[in-house]
């Protein structure tokens, strides 16, 4: 590949060159690019579950010697007593998969651009538009004022041409001025498009926002499923959401200071009391339980 234009990014592997990608049927893409909030590893987990779920075949991959600053993204050197034996290097790929039905997915992942964002955005419209892409989805997860003795809920994110996608899910109100990864970039070129598209974003209690909290995983994949009615297992997720909760509870329920601020959660989130994004300024940071619960999950916590 030469030159800087958007065709000029990713190459189609052989055998989904256009127009052989009117195979898919009406696909939904999912996009979940690392780099940005990810709270509990929720969307970069979530993502990791479908495509072992359902392993698929790389559909294009991007040229990331210009997107990506190699130097903050180094490649893996695999070492065999001392004799460097593989080279991996960060890797944008769109990948094709299926739901439990048979129904069309594909994935676009990886870490998210560190240059060229307009260019990789018409890149990805383009992709959208040769693959027939009936819905774009967006990953991700932020630190919430939330406690994790209640279910997470999802908020989205939408361009003005898809705001009946929002109703399906969780939102956010008022106004709000936040930097931005190219996901939202993305919403609004693909809204510009004419494409449906919709960022979901999962609301990770704030205090375990450093660790894997799959519950935030297998509720991206729920909201995925009532957004565009692909049939999905989030089950694994869900059990290993469950097992993570207990240990949680083990903490909290051994510290008075800890448990006071569950329930001062738990009471502000039922009476809505809280902003949307951020927190009240009566409620701790979370920043205490956080180390001793990194500790505890370590074992080092007995």
């Amino acid at each position: 590949m030469t030159g800087h234009s958007s065709a000029s990014l990713y190459r189609y592997e052989p055998e989904w060159e256009p127009p052989s990608a009117s195979r898919l049927s009406r696909p939904v893409l999912v996009v979940a690019l690392e780099g940005w909030v990810d709270a509990g590893m929720g969307a970069s987990a979530a993502i990791a579950e479908l495509l072992t779920a359902a392993p698929g075949a790389v559909v294009a991959t991007f040229d990331t010697e210009l997107l990506i600053d190699q130097r903050a993204r180094r490649p893996i050197a695999r070492l065999e007593d001392g004799v460097t034996t593989e080279l991996t290097w960060p890797a944008i790929r769109v990948v094709a998969g299926k739901d439990r039905v048979g129904a069309d997915l594909l994935y676009l992942s990886g870490p998210e651009p560190d240059f060229r964002w307009p260019t990789f955005i018409e890149a990805v419209v383009g992709l959208v538009r040769d693959l027939g892409v009936r819905t774009v989805v967006g990953f991700g997860a932020f630190p919430a004022p939330t406690p994790h003795t209640r279910p997470v809920r999802l908020a989205s994110t939408v361009p003005p041409q898809s705001v009946e996608l929002a109703g399906r899910v969780g939102t956010v109100h008022g106004t709000l001025e936040v930097p931005a990864g190219v996901q939202a970039a993305l919403e609004v070129s693909l809204g510009n498009a004419g494409i449906p598209v919709i960022g979901l974003w999962a609301r990770v209690p704030h205090y375990v926002s450093a660790m894997p909290y799959p519950e935030a995983s297998a509720a991206l994949i729920e909201g995925l499923c009532a957004v565009t009615g692909t049939v999905l297992d989030s089950s694994p997720l869900r059990a290993a959401g469950e097992v993570t909760r207990q240990q949680v509870d083990d903490l909290i329920g051994a510290n008075d200071d800890h448990l006071e601020m569950v329930h001062r959660l738990e009471a502000a989130l039922d009476s809505e009391e809280l902003e949307p994004m951020g927190l009240d300024a009566d409620v701790p940071t979370g920043d205490e339980i956080a180390a001793e619960l990194e500790k505890f999950l370590r074992g080092e916590g007995h």
